[in-house]
């Protein structure tokens, strides 16, 4: 996240949470207030997102991204790949296992 979206998103709660009109204005003016400096795009950006979305469900619905299809259909690809790449492991650590020194026929008390 940006040093600009940051600032403007605390920006549009500080506004939010006083019960101020969100508008591209009002973010710049507190980000000026703030000695901050954004790229001029920004304020404007999250104006529209909260004069087309309630900021109360933005708020509410932070955990609940999308992505969630993407991630269904890639599953069973990686589990795919995942599989042998487990079987191996499995055999370099036997592998490891009987190249051990642990059992060499005597112990230090024999």
């Amino acid at each position: 996240m940006s040093v600009g979206e940051l600032a403007c998103t605390y920006a549009a709660l500080a506004l939010h949470d006083d019960g101020i009109p969100i508008t591209a204005e009002k973010i710049s003016a507190l980000l000026k207030a703030a000695s901050l400096t954004v790229e001029s795009y920004w304020p404007s950006l999250f104006a529209k997102l909260c004069e087309k979305r309630n900021v109360e469900d933005l708020i509410m619905n932070v955990g609940a991204g999308g992505g969630g299809g993407a991630v269904a259909v890639a599953a069973p690809a990686a589990a795919a790949a995942a599989a042998p790449a487990a079987e191996e492991k499995k055999k370099v650590v036997e592998e490891e296992k009987e190249d051990s020194d642990d059992d060499l026929g005597f112990g230090l008390f024999d």
